[in-house]
Parts: structure tokens; sequence; C-alpha cells
């Protein structure tokens, strides 16, 4: 009776156990180790397993495919070179070589992938590996074939074992003791309370300013496309976004996110009335990077204020934000500086309702508010208002003149031109009704009409205060 390297106990060939004893590692079939077997096949073996993932596991196959064709095949490599390592020293891999497995899971986890089905997919790999490295053995191969398996189930054990360890972590510390420390700390900067005492406990230390972000987050193209989980490529996205922010950011950012936009609050070293242009288009530089890594437009309204104005600073920033997807901006990033008439136009008050009032004549009348706003968003070329909107440039004429007679602004009178603009964006601001208008996106909402104004955020966060921040209730999280 002999003790193989793998610690088992076997009977010598031909002794009175009558079974056939397992081969000892390195494996071999028909004189060629199993592990070399299987590493010349790593490549074709990794687009085999990542096939049947999505083919038999409804989770895995509404992935985005380019989280199939990247981490997921990753892990999947990862996996086959620790099983071929397993057949060649018989030895099971430590924690330092399961560190990529735990890792992995842990972001399975934070995507709201099932923990069934993430063991599922290492099941899955595990078979389809022995599958093609046994599927040529011979019975004279029969104690290479025993030895092997039994030494790759207990790979398989360790190493189910520790991916599930790194998703339930994952999973626990979504609701740890830190984040609702930091949580109560946001809440406290946001209602205006002395945050000291809560920065104390988060163990955070307060900076002399923040540059507050309120974020509007577009849609990932993973999110429209058909066979995708939608739930999936929205928290992929989400978790891109908060490791590209941390990544660039010294210090705690404190953040309340959701797949469609959120809060966030990051720290800077100089007061507020120290911060100059080469920090602004330092963090526009953030924002840009985060766009790019997570695949999503972002239109954010920034200011900066210290801890006990944290408040206020919020609920201005979101109205910048919401003032530039008014006027049809761009995505990026807009201090209240750079919207300043814009802003005041849609504050609330006679004047506004007062020049609302003068485009009232064009209610009803069919094409003509739609004409008049595309003339000017093409500055005023009747050629170019004419293919916008696929009719003739003597129609775009006849249309103007129209709105001449009824309102007695002309477009082609030069001091007209400041009132017709004005008119305009105190509409939408307004959440205008005449045909063709096209309201805020927070028209009718708490506050200026069409500009979300104090009204605090609650949602299942518990962060209050967060005036003007899309998505902020609910699906939000408190990051640091």
């Amino acid at each position: 009776m002999t003790t193989s390297r793998t610690g088992r106990t076997s009977h010598a060939p031909g002794t009175g156990s009558g079974r056939v004893p397992p081969q000892a590692p390195p494996f071999t079939l028909a004189g060629r180790p199993l592990h070399t077997l299987l590493t010349s096949r790593s490549r074709p073996l990794v687009d085999a397993v990542v096939a049947r993932l999505a083919g038999e596991v409804p989770t895995y196959s509404a992935l985005p495919p380019e989280a199939l064709r990247g981490e997921i095949a990753r892990i999947v490599e990862l996996n086959i070179a620790l099983c071929a390592e397993v057949l060649r020293t018989g030895e099971l891999p430590g924690p330092e070589q399961l560190a990529g497995l735990r890792e992995g899971a842990a972001r399975r986890a934070e995507e709201g992938v099932p923990l069934e089905a993430v063991v599922s997919a290492y099941h899955i790999g595990v078979q389809l590996c022995m599958d093609e490295v046994l599927r040529e053995a011979a019975p004279a191969d029969l104690p290479a074939v025993l030895g092997a398996s039994a030494l790759v189930l207990r790979y398989l054990q360790v190493m189910t074992s520790a991916a599930s360890g790194g998703y339930v972590q994952a999973r626990q510390a979504s609701f740890g003791d830190e984040y609702i420390a930091r949580q109560a700390l946001l809440s406290a900067l946001l209602d205006g309370a002395d945050p000291t005492g809560s920065a104390a406990a988060a163990g955070v230390p307060l900076p002399e300013c923040y540059l507050v972000l309120s974020l509007a987050v577009g849609a990932h193209p993973d999110e429209r496309a058909s066979g995708v989980s939608t739930t999936v490529a929205a928290r992929r996205k989400l978790r891109r976004l908060r490791v590209e922010l941390e990544r660039h950011v010294e210090g705690a950012v404190l953040s309340v996110l959701s797949p469609e936009g959120g809060l966030a609050l990051v720290p800077h070293p100089v007061p507020p009335e120290e911060v100059g242009a080469g920090d602004w288009d330092w963090l526009a530089g953030v924002l840009d990077h985060m766009s790019r890594v997570s695949g999503a437009a972002l239109t954010a309204g920034a200011a900066a204020a210290r801890p006990r104005d944290v408040g206020a600073a919020a609920r201005l920033s979101g109205e910048v934000r919401e003032v530039a997807a008014v006027f049809g901006r761009e995505p990026g990033l807009y201090r209240l500086q750079d919207v300043l008439l814009e802003y005041q136009l849609t504050r609330p008050g006679p004047a506004r309702a007062e020049l609302a009032a003068l485009l009232a004549p064009l209610a009803g009348q069919h094409g003509l508010l739609d004409t008049l706003r595309t003339h000017f968003a093409c500055a005023l070329n009747r050629r170019a208002t004419a293919a916008r909107l696929q009719v003739h440039p003597n129609t775009v004429d006849y249309r103007l003149r129209k709105i001449a007679a009824l309102t007695g602004l002309d477009t082609s009178t030069a001091a007209d031109l400041p009132r017709i603009s004005a008119a305009l964006a105190a509409l939408d601001a307004s959440g205008g009704e005449a045909e063709g208008t096209r309201p805020g996106p927070a028209a009718g909402g708490p506050g200026a009409p069409g500009v979300t104004g104090a009204a605090g955020v609650v949602g299942a966060t518990g962060v209050t205060g967060a005036g003007g921040v899309p998505g902020a209730p609910g699906g939000g999280r408190t990051e640091g």
C-alpha cells in the first residue's frame, strides 16, 4: 500500500483491493501529460465555455456581449490555468491563486447576478475542461482518469468555496458599517447639520470644500440591446461610474447614485473662493473619463461649497443641470457661470410669465412654434431650418411671416431676437402648453416649475436634501 502526493492511500497492483489504483500526478494519457493537453487547448476551450454559459445559464445569456468576451472570458481562462496547474502538481491552489476568482465573483454580486448562476458557471467550465482532455482516453489510461477526476473534484470544491466567499463578502459590504456611517455623513451635509460627529464616525476628514456634482446619466447601448438584461447592463454601468470617479479623486467621495444619475460630493483641498479654472477643467476631464469608461453620456451641474453649505450647493447644481437640459446643451460639466442668462430666464416671476405669454398666440397654430425653435437652433439659417423640418425654404419664410403677424416678433429684426429667445426659454421653463412646446425635464415638479427647487429627496437610502438630483431615491447608494 502506498501514499500518493495528494495524500490518498491506494493499493499496489495485484493486491487485495481488486481495484485499479489511481495514477499519481502529473497525470498522463498515452504518455502525454494532461496539464499540457489542457493548456494547449485553452483558447478554444475558453470560447466553448463562454458559448455554453450564454446558451445554458439564463443570467449569463443576458450579459452584454462585451462582458462575455472580456471579463467572463478572462475568468474562464484563469480557471483553466489553475486547473492545469493542479493536474501538474497535485497541489490545490491557495488564497493568492484564487484571488482572481474571488474578485470576479464579487463583481457579479455587484451586478446582481444570482449566486447559483455564478456557481453553475464554474461547474460548467470544469466539466467542459475534463470532457475535452479525457475524451481520447483508452482503457489503459483508467488510472490517470481516476486520479485526475478525484483531484479536479477537490479543486472544484475549493474554487467554488472561494468564489462564493467573494460573492457573499461583496454583498455584505453594500450594507456594512462603513456604508451606513458614510450615508449618515452625506445626510448631515445635505441637511445643513453639523457634520463633525458624522465625519468622525465615518472616519472621513472634512475637506476645505466639496465640488458638488448633480449627475444625469444616459443609457448604455446594452440597456437598449435586444436579449440583454437591462438590470445587469445598468449595474455594470453604475459600477464603472463609481470606480472611475474614485480612481481620480484623493479622499472619500460621498455619492448617492443610480443608473439614471444622482449626487456626488468630491473632496477638494482649497476653499471655494480659491477653486479656479484649472480645478474645473480637471473635474470636466474626470467626467469625460467616467463617460468613456461607462459608455454613457453624462451631464452634470457643479458648484463648490464649504461642508456647511453643501445643501444649498446641491440644489444649485441640480438646477444648473436642468437648465442645461432645457436649453439642449451637449453632455458635459456646467457651472452657474456657464448658463447665467439661461438660468435667470428660467426663474419664476411675473417677468417670466409675461415673456412666455408673448408666444401664446402660437398655441394651436400647426408647426409655427416648432419652426421658430428650429430656426433659432439653426442660427437663423432658413435653408438649414427647411432641411431639418423637411419643408421648402419658402414654407419657412411663410411661417416666420405668420409668426410675426400673430406675435409682433420678427426674426428678421435684430431688436426682436433677444425677446424671442427669452420668450422660448421662459415657455420651456414654465412647462407651457402651447402646441410644439417641450416642457423642461422637471416640469410640474417641486420648486420652480420646470426646475427642481429646494424640495428634499427622501428615498430608501435615507439621504435627504438633494433637490434636483435625478434617480436619488430608491436605487441610490452612498459610496466612499
